[in-house]
């Protein structure tokens, strides 16, 4: 072998042997960006998809102090403080004012809060969202993701590993709930959960003023899901997401429930 041909192969080795062995140093490329923005009949929409069958999804209401996050922030730095990164966060469903969950909460299969099982008020205005019927839980267990009345997760009484009470359900079945009024002037931000029928979890939240019929119709006819879940509106709702610069605050003081997709660390 001539003396040229077999220096340059043991550059060559040489060179993918110490690419091997490189340590990593923190440079790795960003991940894809889970969430979009997207128009529908004119209003301005977030919509972040998850594969719920192998994304990281966590529920975050509570630190290590056992103080309430809050702020999307505070999450962000406590995954950041495990080796890992925050893609995506939401808040998850209404709350209290100490930020307690106002229904189900189940944190690493654990129900920190249970069933809300209360009669809706009786008031002389129109009835608080999360008692306008039916509610209705998301939850991931074994199986996969779920968004059901409240009715029929008691019926079935499966072993969650993470849920969120809220309501209204505002898809069920592939048809729209009829409490929702055409036109309804009742307009506001708004953010939901949908399960897709290829099983694609769409979390979404208006940019623009909404009603809850229109909102429905996108979980619906443009994001085809079969079920979906309305967790809050107005000023309550939010968003984090580096990637679209988005790290909202809520108008009085935090949120209570917040859904997150974390990245796990690479070796």
């Amino acid at each position: 072998m001539p003396r040229t041909l077999f220096a340059l192969i043991l550059l060559l080795a040489g060179t993918l042997a110490a690419r091997a062995q490189a340590p990593d140093d923190g440079s790795r490329p960003a991940p894809t960006n889970p969430c979009t923005r997207q128009t529908f009949e004119g209003i301005a929409y977030v919509v972040c998809s998850v594969d719920a069958a192998k994304a990281d999804l966590r529920l975050f209401w509570k630190d290590a102090a056992g103080t309430p996050y809050r702020l999307f922030s505070g999450v962000a730095e406590a995954v950041t403080g495990q080796g890992h990164r925050l893609l995506f966060a939401m808040n998850a469903g209404m709350y209290r004012e100490d930020f307690t969950p106002m229904g189900l909460y189940v944190e690493d299969g654990e129900a920190l809060i249970p069933v809300n099982r209360e009669a809706p008020p009786k008031v002389s205005g129109p009835v608080p969202n999360f008692f306008k019927q039916p509610n209705g839980i998301f939850y991931l267990d074994d199986a996969g993701a779920h968004i059901i009345p409240t009715a029929d997760f008691l019926k079935q009484g499966p072993k969650a590993r993470l849920a969120t009470q809220s309501g209204p359900m505002l898809v069920m079945e592939g048809k729209i709930n009829p409490i929702f009024i055409l036109g309804s002037t009742d307009r506001t931000r708004r953010n939901g959960v949908g399960l897709a029928s290829d099983g694609t979890l769409r979390f979404v939240i208006s940019e623009d003023s909404v009603n809850f019929h229109d909102f429905a119709r996108f979980f619906r006819d443009e994001l085809n899901c079969e079920n979906a879940l309305f967790l809050d509106g107005g000023n309550g709702t939010g968003l984090y997401n580096p990637a679209l610069g988005r790290n909202d605050t809520s108008w009085h003081g935090g949120y209570g429930p917040i859904l997150g997709l974390v990245e796990e660390k690479r070796d």
